[in-house]
């Protein structure tokens, strides 16, 4: 599947029916072949926005799984970055690349020590010791339920001033191909995690921009989106993707 070095249909199935830690320790060896790795785009652009809102000392990667957005972190704190994961499938495959990803080669990196954490989001075991706390592609892991307490753990362990921020796509134009495309897959995600046990929790149409924010606020955070205007705008002019920047007072 998607490239000759991407995992088999056959290893997706078997990854789709484990729990997320098994999958993903399953998966990880192959993760950087497949369309589920942030692409380097993102990345650049999520960069090239958070760098003016410095400086950073240190940064912490929340669910890091191969390392990509260390990689970015790696371009934007000087002192200390932090990958934690819950799977350490994808922290050891994380161990073993190259730093910075597979990016590294074009992009200059600060001198940051590099650390990997295995731990669940949900229960982060660090001090408020962080400028800069980003994640990429996680949050349809986590139940609407959960996000509370998710939210609750990345401003503990950031400093005073410290901002939490991840890129949010716009939502599809309902109707759209990938509008049923997504309300597909979640469907079949919810009928498989009804009929087999472990679940496996990753739902796209669950991360809803109004009640992110309006949790980020209850949680303590004061927030604000600013435009990736480098991944294009929709027909009506706005953007693509925003990124949310959430800051600790």
């Amino acid at each position: 599947m998607f490239t000759p070095q991407g995992p088999t249909l056959r290893e997706l199935a078997v990854q789709a029916f484990s729990s997320i830690e098994h999958g993903y320790d399953l998966l990880a060896p192959k993760f950087d072949h497949t369309p589920f790795r942030t692409p380097d785009h993102l990345l650049d652009a999520v960069v090239r926005t958070v760098r003016p809102l410095g400086p950073f000392a240190t940064g912490l990667d929340i669910c890091c799984g191969t390392g990509a957005g260390v990689g970015a972190l790696r371009r934007l704190c000087d002192e200390r970055v932090i990958g934690v994961d819950f799977s350490a499938g994808m922290l050891a495959a994380a161990a073993a690349s190259s730093p910075g990803s597979a990016s590294a080669a074009s992009h200059e990196f600060t001198s940051a020590a590099v650390d990997w954490v295995r731990a669940d989001a949900r229960a982060l075991p660090f001090a408020p010791a962080f400028d800069l706390a980003v994640s990429f592609g996680a949050f349809g892991h986590f139940l609407p339920a959960e996000r509370p307490v998710l939210f609750a753990r990345a401003h503990a362990v950031l400093r005073p001033g410290g901002l939490f921020v991840f890129p949010l796509p716009a939502p599809p134009p309902v109707g759209s191909a990938l509008y049923w495309a997504l309300w597909g897959f979640d469907t079949a995600m919810r009928l498989r995690n009804l009929l087999w046990h472990p679940r496996f929790v990753m739902y796209y149409r669950t991360f809803r921009l109004p009640e992110v924010l309006d949790e980020l606020a209850r949680t303590g955070f004061t927030t604000e989106l600013l435009p990736l205007t480098d991944l294009g705008r929709r027909p009506d002019g706005s953007p693509r993707c925003a990124l949310v920047v959430a800051r600790r007072e």
